[in-house]
């Protein structure tokens, strides 16, 4: 493959207090994808970063103990080298937040718990270059399977309207649908249920039409200035306007359905697209299409304080993605689980700069 010159090469010294950085931390976020990479390796995106360029550097990351800051930063400079992405629009990249939100949760449907969280449909099928129908929209991934062929599914108005039927099962049911929205454009949860357990509920499908986000929305209708827009602000628009609330989510045509999950370690997140637990403030969500999973990248954020109150300059491994997340210097930054990290997730929305860390392989180095 040839990188694309979106990806322009550059020294580490280039970029702003790379050696302030907790690269421990970075590390052990990248661990996980290395070792994921044994069993099934990662597709590599259209910027040409060769996912097989990543194994001796998963090799060595597979076969290090844990290891302090210096040396960890020793690490990706002996295996990588930084390239400046440079936007397709010429201007700046873009960094916001995503969390996984911990809500109250019921198994069975009661007076105070209304909201389904459904699993996948049993008509939901994956469409691909081999099934697709020519009159499809070609955007879309995910169709319903019908006695005359697969059809776009419904959307998420219908589907709320019970367009489904018996075709999907419930996981469980939520209070407030406000917060079933948000576990939705999260794509994942922990779910406190009435006996005092916690169950985790993940990604596993959608209806596939185009997602509409409600912060946009209440910007164009002038309801939130474009300067004071967060998720906080979003909440808090809703909280005044209960009697408006489906008149805004149902502009999202956009359905997910879920599955549980196993939460194995308390202190990670859940299992992302690129299959291996969400570190908090070291994962990623890129642009799939783009880059390649496992990618470590350097954002430059200055304006962003909300994770440790100091300039975001940190080093971030891509292990997730995103139907809004499009662009070459575009990131989601995983904030963790709970309020707190959301509160943090909630605000992230600055402009940044990105430094995709490439194997020296495809730039023809050799380090020393």
């Amino acid at each position: 493959m040839t990188l694309s010159p979106l990806l322009h090469p550059t020294s580490f010294d280039d970029l702003p207090d790379w050696r302030g950085d907790r690269h421990g931390e970075a590390l052990a976020a990248f661990r996980f994808s290395a070792r994921h990479a044994l069993e099934k390796p990662y597709k590599s995106g259209s910027l040409g970063i060769d996912a097989s360029a990543f194994e001796e550097a998963f090799a060595a990351a597979r076969t290090h103990p844990a290891l302090d800051d210096s040396a960890a930063r020793a690490f990706f400079e002996r295996w990588f080298l930084p390239c400046r992405v440079t936007p397709e629009t010429g201007g700046p990249g873009f960094v916001t937040g995503f969390y996984e939100p911990e809500v109250a949760a019921s198994p069975v449907r009661t007076e105070e718990f209304r909201v389904p969280l459904l699993g996948v449909p049993d008509d939901l099928v994956k469409i691909d270059d081999a099934n697709r129908p020519e009159e499809l929209d070609p955007y879309l991934a995910f169709g319903r399977s019908t006695s005359a062929g697969i059809v776009e599914y419904f959307d998420r108005p219908a589907i709320e309207k019970g367009a489904l039927g018996g075709h999907a099962p419930t996981l469980a049911w939520l209070a407030d649908p406000v917060d079933a929205f948000f576990v939705h454009v999260q794509g994942a949860a922990r779910l406190m249920m009435p006996d005092g357990s916690m169950r985790r509920v993940t990604y596993a499908a959608k209806s596939g039409q185009r997602f509409t986000g409600p912060g946009g929305l209440l910007v164009a209708m002038g309801e939130i200035p474009a300067a004071e827009i967060s998720m906080q602000a979003i909440r808090a628009w809703f909280q005044r306007n209960p009697h408006r609330v489906n008149e805004i989510l149902h502009q999202n045509r956009s359905y997910i359905f879920f599955r549980f999950a196993e939460v194995e370690d308390a202190g990670l997140g859940p299992i992302a697209a690129a299959k291996v637990p969400l570190t908090a403030g070291r994962s990623m969500a890129v642009d799939r299409l783009l880059h390649t999973f496992a990618t470590p990248f350097f954002v430059d954020a200055p304006a962003l304080r909300a994770f440790d109150d100091v300039p975001f300059r940190r080093l971030m491994i891509a292990q997730d993605t995103g139907s809004a997340i499009v662009g070459a210097a575009r990131g989601d930054l995983f904030a963790g689980s709970g309020y707190a990290a959301g509160e943090i997730a909630g605000v992230v929305c600055h402009p940044a700069d990105f430094y995709a860390l490439v194997p020296r392989a495809l730039l023809g180095a050799v380090s020393t």
